[in-house]
């Protein structure tokens, strides 16, 4: 019965369909229950360290229930996608309910979406990545499967990253570097990896080609059959999705940094890289995505097997409230940089 505490992770999509449905200020539902409800009950809640026995790993990892979770979501997100794209362009909505529903389907695309995504990303079969890159599409991001699993995994905690935000980088700087360096380090992934093959960079295996195209029909589908509102919501939608996801990536390595060698090289990463949250609900809505240090330690660890580690340094609050601190660069200096030189 235990597990079936992943099912609140639906409340997310459920409350953008709500907000779809009544309209009002319930187009605001997403935006209150993510960062308005989530931050405040995990303040009177307390935070479980618990991992889950040896024992249990090895069941835990096979069952095919934790993976119906995940794949659930592809309908959902599409589904609501499909429904606001729809209302923007058809129903004559206030400029309040117009930007809650476009925040709340932008909350959707980032959790339901591009969290999912990184969560398959990660898995051997081929199924999964496949939709995990189907899954980035409404948040026009398909290249951070590229940039992600090649480049930050192996640069994470060092200045070649983008996705690692420096000591007293504010969050706003931090989205344009991360954002336009990421998506330049993709193509320079797939650059590298064609030549090593002695394949052109214009050859259709190149991956950074198919998703822009990908990306391009998206869009233009989407103004061809549903107009102007509707193009202009995809892209909001999709620039909130993204920002949120580089907005936790900011707040995951604020400041952490890996010591370079003798050898010019970096130390090799451990979970002393990445700050980590037990809060309990911030964990089940983002399948486990806040135990980030085991999940560098072994990128294929499935998220209902994730461990707490001892050493990894902690947030003071649950990713949430995190976000919303990141948001506010003077109080988020105040209360991390201390724990940044704290961290051995």
């Amino acid at each position: 019965m235990r597990d079936l505490k992943y099912l609140f992770a639906y409340l997310v999509p459920v409350s953008a369909m709500l907000g779809l449905a009544w309209q009002g200020l319930w187009t605001w539902l997403t935006v209150g229950l993510a960062f308005g409800m989530l931050p405040l009950v995990e303040l009177f809640t307390s935070k479980s360290t618990k991992n889950v026995s040896e024992e249990e790993e090895a069941d835990r990892g096979r069952r095919i229930f934790f993976d119906c979770l995940l794949y659930a979501n592809a309908p959902l997100l599409f589904g609501i996608v499909g429904w606001y794209l729809w209302a923007v362009s058809t129903q004559t909505l206030t400029v309040f309910e117009t930007l809650g529903l476009t925040l709340g389907a932008g909350i959707v695309a980032s959790t339901s979406g591009i969290n999912v995504a990184h969560e398959l990303g990660h898995r051997p079969k081929k199924f999964e990545q496949v939709l995990a890159q189907i899954m980035l599409l409404p948040s026009l991001y398909q290249h951070f499967f590229v940039e992600h699993n090649r480049g930050h995994h192996k640069n994470v905690a060092t200045d070649e990253d983008p996705a690692s935000a420096k000591l007293g980088e504010n969050v706003f700087q931090f989205w344009g570097r991360s954002v336009f360096d990421g998506w330049r380090n993709a193509w320079a992934l797939e650059r590298e990896r064609l030549a090593k093959s002695d394949q052109p960079t214009t050859y259709w295996d190149n991956d950074m080609l198919r998703y822009t195209l990908c990306q391009t029909i998206w869009l233009v589908a989407i103004l061809f059959f549903l107009g102007w509102h509707a193009f202009f919501g995809a892209i909001g939608m999709a620039i909130i999705s993204f920002l949120l996801l580089e907005t936790v990536n900011y707040i995951e390595h604020y400041g952490l940094r890996r010591k370079i060698l003798a050898n010019g090289r970096p130390e090799p990463v451990s979970p002393r890289h990445s700050w980590n949250s037990d809060h309990e609900l911030g964990r089940i809505f983002l399948y486990e995505l806040t135990r980030h240090s085991d999940h560098h330690f072994k990128s294929t660890r499935k998220y209902q097997i994730l461990r707490h580690i001892d050493e990894s340094p902690q947030l003071p609050f649950g990713y949430p409230a995190s976000i919303m601190l990141a948001l506010l660069p003077p109080l988020w200096f105040q209360l991390m940089d201390k724990r940044v030189v704290q961290n051995p």
